[in-house]
């Protein structure tokens, strides 16, 4: 099936008729998400009804190349939205009706509204990360940054580096064919230096780096460690982590020891699920507020 990219990513919410929003989050392993109380404890605060369910597609025996089929359901049981993750952000795609323009150049989408028009896919996840990175680093020197994992996270935090200014940009991933891909898609739509690096090579590049982004699971409780020598860092780099579950991984712990600036991965969580929230209820929710609530929900898992 193909689809409409549209002009304009924010699409009307329509009409309530009095009942709450129905949010649900499709992918795998997404039983421990800290995003539907997120969602729900912001929707209180703002006096709206939310409901907000998971729906891991391991835990019902639903093969990932159904999430056509998930969507069909969801929208016939009257949900408003989805929020899409792992393995669904590319897989979703050709069962749109439409995509922003941001989602269509990534070739993904976390976020799907379900509109009079059909079903609307976009992507918070980039703008999370841009938002989060203008909001706390906004005068970090951006004329060289490492990118660490060429994922989708990588994906979505290289385009949002770019977007930022950032001159030239090193896609470093333990796949080369795949930081080859992310670099060459980057450079033709971004018109940037950016270049595929391996694994090896971040000893001579995190030195010499103005930033270093981490886009990979490692330092996750489930991952614990760093994807790289620490004692590479010097206090001129910021770092940059997506993980957020610790909020104190043991990279962002070693550069701040090394006297760098550092971003933690709750500061993309929240502003893309800002961005989710704002699509799906038209309301713009108060990001310190689910900031604070984010953490306060790390710490008591």
């Amino acid at each position: 099936m193909s689809h409409a990219v549209i002009d304009d990513p924010l699409v009307p919410t329509p009409a309530r008729g009095g009942r709450p929003y129905l949010v649900g989050l499709v992918g795998t392993g997404v039983g421990p998400s800290l995003t539907p109380p997120l969602h729900m404890a912001e929707a209180a605060e703002l006096g709206l009804g939310y409901v907000y369910r998971t729906i891991d597609l391991a835990d019902r025996g639903i093969a990932p190349d159904r999430v056509g089929e998930v969507l069909r359901w969801a929208r016939d049981l009257g949900f408003d939205a989805l929020n899409v993750t792992h393995p669904c952000k590319q897989l979703v795609l050709p069962h749109l009706d439409a995509v922003a323009p941001l989602a269509a150049a990534l070739g993904a989408v976390n976020t799907v509204l379900f509109t009079a028009d059909g079903s609307v896919g976009h992507n918070t996840d980039t703008t999370g990360f841009e938002a989060a990175l203008r909001s706390e680093l906004d005068d970090a020197p951006r004329g060289h940054v490492v990118l660490v994992g060429a994922g989708g996270a990588g994906a979505a935090v290289a385009d949002a580096l770019l977007r930022c200014g950032t001159e030239r940009l090193t896609v470093v991933d333990v796949d080369p064919g795949r930081a080859r891909d992310l670099a060459g898609s980057l450079q033709g739509r971004h018109h940037r230096e950016v270049r595929p690096a391996a694994t090896a090579d971040l000893a001579d590049l995190v030195p010499a780096a103005d930033g270093v982004v981490h886009c990979t699971p490692t330092g996750m409780a489930e991952h614990p460690g760093t994807a790289f020598a620490v004692d590479l860092l010097r206090p001129a780099t910021w770092v940059a982590d997506v993980v957020y579950r610790p909020l104190k991984t043991a990279l962002l712990t070693a550069a701040r020891a090394a006297g760098c600036r550092t971003l933690d991965g709750g500061h993309m969580a929240v502003h893309q699920a800002v961005g989710a929230f704002e699509l799906i209820t038209g309301r713009r929710p108060d990001t310190a507020r689910m900031l604070a609530h984010l953490r306060a929900l790390v710490r008591a898992v």
